[in-house]
Formats: C-alpha cells, structure tokens, sequence
C-alpha cells in the first residue's frame, strides 16, 4: 500500500505541475496584447472617446440653449395672440395692422414648428452619435449628420427669431403709426 500511495502523489504531483504548465502559458497569453489592442491603441480610443464626449456634451448643451429660445418664442407668440384677441374683440373689425399682425403670428407659429423638428432631429442625430461614441466607433457618416442637424436648427432658430421680430413689430406697428399722426 505504501507503494500505492506514493505512485499516486507521483501521479497527482505530475498533473499538478501540468496544470500549473497550461497556466504558465495562459498568463504569458494574457500579458501579451492582442492586435490593435497595445497601449498606443488604447491611448488614441481614450482620447477618441474624450472627444466625442466633449462633443456630446456641446450637442446637448446646444439643445438645451435652443429648448430655452423655443419655450421663450413660444411664451411671445402667446403674449402676442393674446393682446391681438384683446386688441380683436376690442375694436370690432380687423384693420390692416391687425391683419399684419396676424400674418406675422402665422409666420412665427411655422417657424417655431420648423424649430421644433430641428430640434428633434439633432436630438436624434446626437443620441445616435453618442450611441457610436459608447460602442468605440467613430462613423464620419454620424457625425455628419449630426453637424448637418445642428446647422439646420441653428437656421431654424434664427429664421424664429427673425419672425418673433416681425411678430413684435407688427404689434408696435399701430402705436408708431398713432405717434407719427399726431405729429403732424
């Protein structure tokens, strides 16, 4: 039994220093990095993933500075309906100021409309921009998309604000008119 008993730690040592072998070698495997994956490689993807979080965090910032310019137009363009209601009912028939006043209302109600989808579409543009950012890729078609969403509601917030302009100059329109009669 002695004899037994040793042949079977001979046994067991000999697996174990296999074993021990195989790990060896699966270690070495490990510390070697597989292509495209050395420290150079992961330096230019983390400063690629810097960048595009730079550029997700400017997309969303603009989104947030054209939700506020959108909520102010639209607070105007109410203002505006509402003092052209008063202004309506107050004096019984539509003059041409009002008229103007309303076609400039009309003007502002589509472009803010326009805003609207822009918006949308750059939030889209940069979800998904910023979806490829999270999964390491860097598509130059995404990012193109995402430049053309924001210069379309950078157009759109600008031709809001130009019929947000015309919308308040319609309203003062009337009152210079008065002004300039009674000079006269």
């Amino acid at each position: 039994m002695g004899n037994e008993a040793m042949e079977e730690l001979q046994q067991y040592e000999a697996r174990i220093s296999e074993a021990l072998g195989r790990i060896r070698v699966g270690m070495g495997a490990l510390r070697r990095p597989a292509p495209g994956q050395g420290p150079a490689d992961f330096e230019r993807l983390e400063v690629a993933l810097d960048e595009e979080k730079t550029a997700n965090a400017q997309l969303g910032e603009r989104v947030r500075a054209l939700k506020a310019r959108l909520e102010a137009a639209e607070a105007a363009k109410a203002e505006a309906e509402a003092k052209a209601g008063r202004a309506a009912s107050a004096e019984g028939s539509e003059p041409a100021d009002q008229a103007d006043h309303r076609e400039a209302l009309g003007r502002l109600d589509a472009e803010l409309r326009r805003l609207q989808e822009a918006n949308a579409g750059l939030r889209d543009a940069s979800a998904e921009l910023r979806a490829a950012a999270e999964a390491g890729a860097v598509d130059p078609a995404l990012i193109d998309q995402a430049m053309k969403a924001e210069l379309e509601a950078l157009t759109a917030a600008r031709a809001a604000e130009i019929a947000e302009i015309d919308a308040i100059l319609a309203e003062f329109r009337p009152l210079l008119g008065d002004e300039a009669g009674e000079g006269a």
